[in-house]
C-alpha cells in the first residue's frame, strides 16, 4: 500500500464507495484510496429485511470487487488523526497523505434518553455486519419485540420481525400516526391497518419512558403507566451525523450538528469535501437544513463531490426528500413536502388524487390499485409534493414525481407529460394516475380563478 494518494475518502458506505468511483470516471489519472472502519459492509436500505425477508446478514453485503474493478485500493482502519494542514492521515499508526480528502463518515443510531435504555438486549441500529448478525440471533429467540420508532426504520423492523415467527411485536410511536413525517393522513392510516392486520400492535401517541428489568430489559414502561413485555428492544427513531472527525480538526458544524459544505460539497477547508449523513444539508425548497438522511441522498452527494474534486463540474440544487417502502407487498412512496407540511411553510396550495388500476383493462394479471396525490403551490402551479400508495410500481413513479419537483413542473406540465403505457405494465393512458392527478389540480386552480402563471 502507497504512502501517498491523489483522493482518500474516509467512509465506505453509501457515500464513500460512490464518492470514490465517481472521482475514478472523472480522474482517471488519479491514485484512490478507501479507509474504513469495517471489514464488510451492509446494503444501509436492506437491513430491515435481513430479519425477515432475508433471513442473513451475508446476502446483504456491498461487494469489494466494485473498488477492484474501478482501482480504487482499500484500508480497513480507523482513523484516528488527520493534519489538514500537512494534508496527512494516521490510520492505525501509519501517516498517508493525500491531495484531496472527502469524509463520508456516515450517521449513528439515535438512543434516546430513556432511563434503563442500556440495558442488554436493546439494539440500536448498526450498520456493521458483525453487530447485526447478533441481532438476528437475538430476534429470532425473541417472544416479546419492542420496536421504539414508527418512522420508516420502525415499521420496515416489526413487520420483517413479524414474520416467520410466532412473537408479540410492539410498535410504540410519539406522534400520533406512523410515518407521519413523510406522509398525509390518509397513507398513514393505510399503513397502519396493513401492520395491524398482520398481528402488529401499533402504538401511537406513546413515549417509552423506562426501560425495565435487572442486567436485562424484560419490559417498557410507556407514559401513561402501561407495563409491555419486551425480552428485546429495538430502537428505530433515526440516525445523527458521525461529524466527531470533522470537529476534531476543526471544520465548520451546521446547526444540525453535520459538516457544513457548500453547494459542491466543500467543506470549510478547501481541499475537503463531504458527503452523506455526516453533512447539514440544505433544503430544496428553502435555505434551510434538511434532516433527511437516506443512502439515495447519499450517493447524490457522493456524485457531486467525486466530480469537483480538482475543478467544480456539479452542483448540489438541494434535498428533495424521496422515500417509499412496502408493507405487505403495497407500495408507499413519496417525495417532497406533504399536505401538513406546505401549508405549515405557508404555501397556498391545490391538490389533485387520481386512483384506480395499474393496468389496462383492470382484468389483466398483476393488476394492483395505485393512488396518486400531487401537491402545488398556486402562485405559480409547480409541484411542491407528491404521495402513492398501492402498487409496487410506485418506486419507480416516485422518481418521476421527485423529477417534475426538482424541475419545477407545473401542473400543465405533468398533465401533458408524454408518457408510454402498455396494458401489462402501466394504467391506461386515458386514467393514468399521475395525468390525472395534476390535470383534477389544474382543474381546480383554474375554476378558483388563481391561474397566475
Amino acid at each position: 500500500m502507497k504512502n501517498s494518494y491523489d483522493v482518500v475518502v474516509i467512509g465506505g458506505s453509501a457515500a464513500g464507495i460512490p464518492a470514490a468511483i465517481t472521482a475514478r470516471r472523472y480522474h482517471q489519472d488519479k491514485s484512490i484510496l478507501i479507509i474504513r472502519k469495517e471489514n464488510r459492509v451492509s446494503i444501509p436500505c436492506g437491513i430491515p429485511y435481513i430479519f425477515g425477508t432475508v433471513m442473513d446478514v451475508e446476502k446483504n453485503l456491498i461487494p469489494d470487487g466494485v473498488l477492484e474493478k474501478n482501482k480504487i485500493d482499500l484500508i480497513i482502519g480507523d482513523v484516528k488523526e488527520i493534519n489538514k494542514e500537512e494534508k496527512s492521515i494516521t490510520v492505525d499508526g501509519k501517516s498517508i497523505t493525500y491531495d484531496k480528502l472527502v469524509l463520508a463518515t456516515g450517521s449513528n443510531p439515535i438512543v434516546p434518553p430513556i432511563e434503563g435504555v442500556h440495558k442488554n438486549n436493546i439494539f440500536p441500529i448498526h450498520k456493521d455486519p458483525t453487530y447485526l448478525k447478533n441481532l438476528l440471533l437475538k430476534v429470532n429467540e425473541s417472544k416479546d419485540l419492542v420496536i421504539i420508532g414508527g418512522g420508516f426504520i420502525g415499521i420496515e423492523f416489526a413487520e420483517e420481525c413479524k414474520k416467520n415467527r410466532k412473537n408479540n411485536v410492539t410498535l410504540v410511536e410519539l406522534m400520533p400516526k406512523c410515518l407521519m413525517s413523510a406522509f398525509d393522513d390518509e397513507f398513514c392510516d393505510e399503513a397502519k391497518n396493513i401492520l395491524t392486520n398482520e398481528n402488529i400492535t401499533v402504538k401511537n401517541s406513546r413515549k417509552v419512558t423506562e426501560c425495565l428489568g435487572g442486567n436485562d430489559v424484560n419490559s417498557v414502561k410507556l407514559d401513561n403507566g402501561e407495563i409491555i413485555k419486551a425480552d428485546a428492544v429495538i430502537l428505530g427513531i433515526g440516525s445523527i451525523a458521525n461529524s466527531s472527525l470533522a470537529k476534531s480538526i476543526g471544520l465548520d458544524i451546521g446547526e444540525l450538528g453535520g459538516i457544513k459544505v457548500d453547494s459542491n460539497m466543500r467543506t470549510s477547508s478547501h481541499d475537503i469535501f463531504a458527503c452523506g449523513d455526516c453533512i447539514d444539508a440544505k433544503s430544496f425548497f428553502a435555505e434551510t437544513p434538511s434532516k433527511v438522511k437516506l443512502a439515495s441522498t447519499a450517493t447524490m452527494q457522493a456524485r457531486i463531490a467525486g466530480a469537483n474534486l480538482f475543478s467544480t463540474k456539479r452542483s448540489d440544487k438541494g434535498v428533495i426528500g424521496v422515500f417509499s417502502t412496502a408493507l405487505n407487498g403495497q407500495a408507499f412512496a413519496c417525495a417532497g413536502f406533504t399536505e401538513r407540511e406546505a401549508l405549515a411553510h405557508d404555501y397556498q396550495i391545490e391538490i389533485g388524487v387520481a386512483e384506480g388500476p395499474n393496468r389496462h383493462p383492470g382484468s389483466m394479471n398483476g393488476m394492483q390499485n395505485m393512488k396518486v396525490k400531487l401537491i402545488f403551490n398556486k402562485y405559480d402551479k409547480t409541484i411542491i409534493g407528491g404521495q402513492i400508495s398501492g402498487a409496487l410500481s410506485a418506486g419507480e413513479l416516485i422518481n418521476a414525481i421527485s423529477s417534475f419537483i426538482l424541475s419545477k413542473f407545473t401542473a400543465d406540465d405533468i398533465a401533458i407529460f408524454q408518457l408510454g403505457t402498455h396494458p401489462a405494465l402501466t394504467a391506461s393512458p386515458i386514467a393514468y394516475q399521475l395525468v390525472n392527478a395534476a390535470e383534477i389540480a389544474n382543474t381546480k386552480m383554474l375554476l378558483s380563478g388563481e391561474d397566475h402563471v
